[in-house]
């Protein structure tokens, strides 16, 4: 991509058919060695040279689609005039792909977390109330709000909150969706941002908390200590009797999480969780590249990174593939985007048509195009595992989690996972924020940044402004992961965000 600001068209790679405009470009302005017929607003398509019907359609030098019409050089490209097509990616898995060779130890770089047993480290520092089941919901609610910000900050400031985790499941499902359920919640009483924790049940649910406790191993903690407190609220003698035994237990654990201090910590103690939301034309020329290169740091320094959104991968998944460490590897995302072919039949739908009316709007087409910009969010470490929905994510290097493409629900399985620092792209506006793990957002064009500044913590529009690299972009949303790690409070912990968000994946039947 040239970085020159005075080239309307960006071409992505020399075999590409299309170029994205820079900015809104009007009818008859010339664009290059190209008179425009028709408007194209910014971040969307132009055909480079004549398009015939039925034409296959590159962009990142990768199909995208085919051309429904005939298409004259000049001209819009996108839903109008562009069908998916057929794709053919060709081999998947061609040889295994040796990991990358890390930093020599001197020159790693390190965070200030918290450590916790097990070899892990948190980047914050919170008392979780746990819900097993939406009948709990209300009362894990009472407890957590029982100790608010002002009094926390007074007698306990080393505690970044009391956070009731709360959903809408827990009963009337199937095995599956409990056992989901489950790997979600042990995954949020284990994490790192978590110095402690209480689990609220109703007592007769499918989710029992004992059965979780158990199954889990959650009654044995790492590095020893006291099993869990579970309450019941049948056991208890209703909600009052429940909300004061619960607040009364948290506030027999705060002293002991407030004691906890920040200690210089390892980055194979970081585990990144890359998510995009609100995608336009812009944030795989920007946002997402540029948060590849910081994945590709954070490897090269003995850290991890976990790509996901199994739904928009899909039909860039080749690229993944090709560079997993072993067959199996590859095999595991190609059957895994596989059941959602299947998934998607099931229901009468298909994910070849996935990208949203907001992805639309700003210049996404098909699901393939989508795909090939958010597949950037990895960079190009060689892929090292593939993971179930809200398995624990141990690492290191590049991992693939997967998850549904809604970015809450996938946000909590990559948290639930382990990840203690989120990084979220988007080009429409997203104000996304999730407790344990901070979130930092990154803009994908300087306009959105301007327009929702108290939202957005990083510009990666500078790249289209032709002011800095996808390097440099790159470095900074390093250095602010780092920081972020460390304790600097991302956007949306500073407007309060984060305990609405929590959205285990509802898959199953409800009976």
């Amino acid at each position: 991509m040239s970085a020159n600001q005075d080239e309307v068209l960006i071409r992505l790679h020399p075999d590409d058919d299309v170029a994205v405009a820079r900015r809104r470009l009007l009818a008859g302005e010339q664009a290059g060695h190209l008179r425009l017929p028709g408007a194209i607003p910014a971040a969307h398509k132009v055909a480079l040279h004549p398009l015939a019907q039925g034409s296959p359609i590159r962009k990142y030098g990768q199909f995208i689609g085919r051309a429904s019409v005939d298409i004259p050089a000049g001209a819009h490209v996108h839903v109008h005039n562009v069908d998916t097509g057929e794709l053919a990616t060709g081999d998947h898995f061609v040889a295994p792909t040796a990991p990358w060779d890390l930093l020599p130890e001197a020159e790693r770089r390190t965070f200030q977390g918290f450590t916790r047993p097990g070899g892990r480290a948190g980047t914050r520092n919170y008392v979780a109330v746990i819900s097993s089941v939406n009948c709990s919901a209300s009362v894990s609610q009472f407890v957590a709000r029982r100790f608010t910000p002002e009094a926390l900050r007074r007698d306990f400031p080393g505690v970044d909150g009391v956070v009731a985790f709360t959903h809408k499941a827990g009963c009337a499902t199937a095995d599956q969706g409990t056992e989901i359920l489950q790997r979600v919640l042990a995954g949020i009483a284990r994490h790192p941002n978590i110095g402690a924790y209480v689990i609220i049940g109703l007592g007769c649910e499918t989710n029992q908390a004992a059965a979780l406790v158990r199954r889990h191993g959650l009654d044995q903690p790492e590095g020893g200590g006291e099993p869990p407190l579970v309450l019941n609220i049948q056991q208890q003698g209703g909600m009052a009797r429940t909300v004061e035994d619960a607040v009364k237990a948290v506030a027999g654990l705060l002293p002991a999480v407030a004691a906890q201090r920040r200690s210089t910590q390892p980055l194979s103690r970081l585990l990144v969780a890359l998510n995009c939301g609100g995608s336009d034309g812009h944030s795989g020329i920007t946002a997402n590249p540029a948060l590849g290169w910081a994945s590709d740091l954070i490897v090269r320094h003995g850290g991890t990174t976990v790509l996901a959104e199994t739904p928009e991968i899909y039909g860039a998944e080749h690229l993944l593939t090709r560079r997993a460490v072993r067959r199996e590897v590859s095999d595991a995302l190609l059957e895994r985007v596989r059941w959602w072919e299947d998934h998607a039949r099931m229901h009468g739908a298909s994910i070849s048509n996935n990208p949203s009316a907001g992805n639309k709007e700003g210049g996404l087409t098909t699901i393939f195009e989508k795909s090939l910009g958010a597949v950037a969010k990895g960079g190009q470490a060689p892929l090292m595992a593939v993971l179930q929905y809200a398995e624990a994510v141990t690492g290191p290097g590049l991992c693939f989690m997967d998850t549904p493409g809604y970015d809450p629900v996938s946000m909590t399985g990559l948290v639930a996972g382990g990840c203690n620092v989120g990084v979220f792209t988007t080009g429409r506006g997203s104000v996304y924020g999730c407790k344990p793990a901070p979130c930092l957002k990154v803009s994908t064009h300087t306009p959105l940044y301007r327009w929702m500044q108290d939202d957005m913590d990083l510009n990666a529009g500078t790249i289209l402004d032709g002011e800095e690299s996808i390097p440099q972009v790159g470095e900074r949303i390093f250095e602010a992961i780092l920081a972020t790690a460390s304790g600097e409070r991302t956007k949306s912990e500073q407007a309060g965000l984060g305990d609405e968000e929590f959205a285990p994946w509802p898959l199953g039947p409800v009976f």
